[in-house]
């Protein structure tokens, strides 16, 4: 009860933003302005305040990585050859699935969840996720959706999805506090305490906008496909990430943390390529509802086997 305790009120933002777009109270265009203040404002300032103030040594997190990183691309690969080969799919739309099923939303969801679970070491794991997120699938997924419309007069441009990573507010607060670490300077009170706040925001606002941005509209229709996808992203991947924490020996709180960063809902940014390729946006949208809705129960039972 304890645990449920610490997660069921994260949730339960998620519900009040709901309840508050289907009753009226707050209209659903207030989504995109608290996705982009969490985003672009709350999210850097926790991030870069965690990773200042954290050594090197305890960034350098390999086994993390391998674990996380590791389960979700090769999640990513099966899906995608499974797709392409075995159902005949297009190479767009198959790794768009892929991603709907591999690509999770540590930085609204998971990062909140650890934080109140861990404090620092949970936010830590979490910006390491979701930088492998933006830095690693995030770029893969666009150079195969590009590859999949690829013409003889369009060419994939290096130097803009280079511009777009750069630029990504989450990495560039990571490097930054990797550079402050490594020079070893030490926060200003009134900056740390500054930092402080706008992190502090993070949760309620992306949350609640999570919350804003649900719909379950989407759900009519291939009701299988759905339920397949959401049971392969809640279930299958976790359990993959989990058996490669086990394999390279990571600690109880690295492993967990691992394991909550590949059982939260499909990331957001997913969708995001869905409609600006116009591929399977449907389906990844319904996949977002549903992985939502189920991942307050699966996220729990994860945890408790845990």
């Amino acid at each position: 009860m304890h645990l449920a305790g610490m997660i069921l009120p994260i949730f339960a933002i998620i519900v009040a933003g709901w309840v508050a777009r289907v009753s009226g109270y707050m209209p659903h265009a207030l989504a995109p302005s608290l996705m982009q203040f969490a985003y672009y404002v709350a999210m850097p300032a926790l991030v870069f305040l965690t990773i200042a103030e954290e050594s090197l040594r305890a960034l350098l997190e390999w086994g993390f990585l391998a674990a996380f990183g590791g389960g979700s691309m090769l999640c990513f690969v099966l899906m995608l050859l499974a797709l392409r080969f075995a159902r005949g799919a297009s190479l767009g739309a198959s790794a768009m699935l892929a991603a709907a099923v591999s690509m999770t939303n540590t930085g609204f969801v998971a990062l909140p969840i650890l934080k109140t679970l861990y404090g620092k070491p949970g936010v830590l794991a979490a910006a390491v996720a979701t930088v492998f997120v933006g830095a690693i699938m995030f770029p893969v997924l666009v150079v195969l959706l590009e590859i999949s419309r690829y013409d003889a007069s369009r060419k994939i441009s290096a130097v803009a999805l280079l511009r777009q990573i750069g630029t990504n507010p989450v990495i560039l607060a990571t490097i930054c506090g990797l550079l402050w670490s490594v020079a070893g300077f030490t926060l200003p009170g009134p900056v740390a305490s500054f930092l402080t706040i706008l992190g502090e925001a993070l949760t309620p606002c992306a949350l609640f906008a999570i919350g804003l941005d649900l719909t379950f509209s989407e759900l009519r229709g291939r009701v299988s496909l759905y339920a397949l996808l959401t049971a392969l992203k809640l279930a299958v991947v976790p359990l993959v990430v989990y058996a490669l924490c086990l394999a390279t020996g990571l600690s109880r709180t690295a492993t967990i943390a691992a394991v909550v960063c590949a059982a939260v809902p499909t990331a957001k940014s997913a969708y995001v390529l869905a409609s600006e390729y116009d591929i399977e946006k449907t389906v990844v949208g319904a996949a977002i509802s549903m992985t939502t809705l189920l991942s307050i129960v699966t996220l729990l039972a994860w945890l408790y086997v845990l």
